[in-house]
């Protein structure tokens, strides 16, 4: 049980007959998942994919994205995953980056994948199949069926490269992490058995999306390789989420703290029976005092840890217990992952003394071996046998870690450092603030200005002098926002907010 493949082979063999797949009314135990992508596989071998070749797999939360990532992953392919909701030229960028031989996609995003083809002039060079019926090419599961369901004869090892996960461009132009099955598995390990504890019988929910670090390393290759159950749900919708957990008995859930206040809106409606519901993590972004006060009171029976990682770790990184959670919600993370060593340390690589801020630096079993393709960027990030992972943390009294800043998003005015997680901590608990964003913007004098960008709650108007005002007791002077702007904030779909867009879009006049 060294690769990805041959850890759903393992659990197909141990409990054949235990669900491993619900989405919708489509269910597949691990016997059927297991023969269905022998046959995929035999499918993808037939069209020229090989061990090594770049499989990129344009697909939402599906079974569909399931059953081909494992299927590329047994031949020795390295999967490539990529939101179905990119536009061509981002589509594109990733292709020629990889190297791709073959692009897989669902029906939807189809017409965005060919015209990211024909743009590279590459669409007679690159095998193009679809995961069900469509007219921009062969329906790859359709066509499977006629296949044997018996193993192939491929052997690959857990040294063999296996995925590359593009991280979210925040900063520039993707990169391609590159990770092979050995991380992989241990990322899982760290993360579902080593610090949650979660066994054969757990029921997973995925919401959060598969293409993504976090949900498909943390939450489905390690259910997978336990044999857990399996339920899939194509996007986020507070209520459906609710009653597809009462229904299914679900165990577990990963998501950013804005889902868990949406769900639990939904349950004080709805009030469904999740007492089945015993593990909940978050990460990407902080949880409020208030949401993390309120998720014990409503749902004690749900053990919440916070997870901070990044895509070039695993994502492993640190975590806080549920206990500490519960106490100190602010705080990222009071420890290491599993098989993971933590550093924060200052610009001269010192470590830091607590009450000071540094690099989060990070090593173990699940880093990447490096950026695909890009030797530089790499050398540049794992130094020294550890990951620089360019977020700053503060070192508390308790040995709690907190994250303040990207070292990029760190605003400078006037000699001082400014760390916008401690502004934006702030200006969230505004009455009038559903959700924002701090920025600097380039100064005359002080070299850069702080920004709030606000969107207010429903109803409410804000001004920067309300803000300055409330904000005035909680950060020290040169600390608070000079400017407001009120829009929407933009996210990726991994929950993180995307300040080059701000920068760039909202900030551009």
């Amino acid at each position: 049980m060294t690769t990805i493949g041959s850890s759903l082979s393992y659990s197909a063999a141990r409990t054949p007959d235990a669900p491993a797949l619900c989405c919708g009314e489509q269910r597949l135990s691990y016997r059927e998942l297991d023969e269905v992508v022998n046959r995929l596989a035999r499918g993808f071998a037939d069209h020229g994919l090989s061990k090594g070749d770049r499989c990129v797999l344009v697909s939402g939360n599906s079974i569909e994205f399931v059953l081909a990532f494992y299927a590329a992953a047994r031949l020795g392919a390295i999967v490539v995953p990529v939101n179905p909701q990119s536009a061509a030229p981002e589509i594109a960028h990733i292709v020629s980056d990889s190297g791709a031989a073959m692009v897989l996609s669902e029906p939807g995003p189809a017409a965005a994948v060919d015209e990211a083809l024909a743009h590279l002039g590459t669409a007679g060079t690159v095998t193009r199949l679809l995961l069900g019926p469509g007219e921009h090419g062969p329906d790859a599961l359709e066509a499977s069926r006629e296949h044997s369901s018996l193993p192939l004869d491929v052997q690959v090892n857990e040294s063999d490269d296996a995925l590359i996960v593009y991280t979210s461009g925040t900063t520039g132009l993707p990169k391609g992490v590159l990770m092979d099955h050995h991380r992989l598995l241990w990322a899982g390990v760290a993360i579902s058995l080593g610090t949650a504890g979660i066994s054969d019988s757990a029921c997973l929910l995925h919401v959060a999306p598969l293409y993504h670090s976090g949900q498909l390393t943390l939450m489905l290759i390690s259910g997978i390789m336990l044999g857990a159950k399996h339920v899939i749900l194509p996007r986020f919708e507070p209520r459906t989420v609710v009653e597809t957990m009462a229904r299914e008995k679900v165990t577990a859930f990963f998501g950013v703290p804005t889902m868990y206040q949406l769900m639990l809106d939904a349950q004080a409606e709805l009030k469904l029976d999740l007492s089945s519901w015993t593990s909940g993590f978050y990460g990407a972004a902080p949880m409020p005092a208030p949401l993390a006060a309120r998720i014990q009171n409503e749902i004690p029976h749900a053990r919440i840890y916070s997870f901070f990682g990044q895509t070039e770790a695993g994502p492993n990184g640190i975590y806080s217990r549920p206990a500490e959670v519960a106490a100190r919600p602010d705080v990222t993370g009071y420890r290491a992952t599993p098989m993971m060593a933590v550093r924060i340390v200052d610009s001269d690589g010192s470590d830091v003394r607590p009450g000071q801020v540094g690099e989060v630096l990070l090593r173990g079993e699940s880093v990447m071996k490096g950026y695909w393709n890009n030797p530089a960027a790499t050398a540049e990030t794992l130094r020294d046998g550890w990951l620089h992972t360019g977020d700053l943390a503060r070192l508390d009294d308790d040995g709690g870690m907190t994250i303040v800043d990207r070292i990029k998003d760190m605003i400078i005015s006037g000699g001082r450092n400014i760390y916008s997680a401690e502004v934006e901590s702030a200006v969230a608990t505004h009455p009038a603030v559903a959700d924002c964003a701090v920025v600097g913007r380039p100064h005359e004098v002080y070299g850069e200005t702080v920004v709030a960008v606000v969107t207010p709650v429903p109803g409410q108007t804000l001004t920067i002098e309300d803000l300055r005002a409330h904000c005035a007791s909680l950060l020290a002077d040169y600390k608070l926002p000079r400017q407001l702007v009120v829009a929407p904030i933009p996210r990726n779909l991994s929950g993180k907010i995307l300040k080059r867009a701000i920068r760039d879009d909202l900030l551009a006049d």
